[in-house]
């Protein structure tokens, strides 16, 4: 049985949470670590934490040779980084999805217009 990691990537607002859901893995994203009872609170200054709670959490279910998904925006190469590494550690294929907005949908997070663009800017085509 081939143990896979999918990283889904795309823009806030594009639908990377309910494709997530839709495979057959344990799902977790950034975003989870800012929701305190039921609210989504996000704080920028708690980014790197965020991101290393997501990736302890993607590495306790890969030690245990679960499927995993995550979804985050990964607008750039060095972001998904830590995931490949983690990946070749536990002997993962990793599948790289890209959530196109296609609908003018808004993120639920309210991320502001500006950021939006600043990120589309910047996304980069995995290697």
């Amino acid at each position: 049985m081939n143990k896979i990691i999918y990283l889904v990537r795309g823009l806030p607002g594009s639908g990377k949470t309910t494709l997530a859901k839709l495979l057959a893995a344990r799902h977790f994203e950034t975003d989870n670590f800012f929701v305190k009872e039921g609210k989504y609170e996000f704080d920028p200054s708690k980014l790197p934490d965020a991101h290393r709670w997501c990736q302890a959490n993607v590495e306790n279910v890969m030690s245990f040779g679960k499927n995993v998904v995550v979804s985050n925006t990964f607008t750039q190469n060095w972001e998904m980084q830590p995931y490949f590494d983690l990946a070749k550690k536990y002997g993962y294929k990793v599948i790289t999805l890209i959530v196109e907005n296609r609908n003018n949908t808004k993120s639920v997070h309210s991320v502001p217009e500006a950021s939006i663009e600043k990120m589309k800017n910047r996304f980069e085509i995995c290697l």
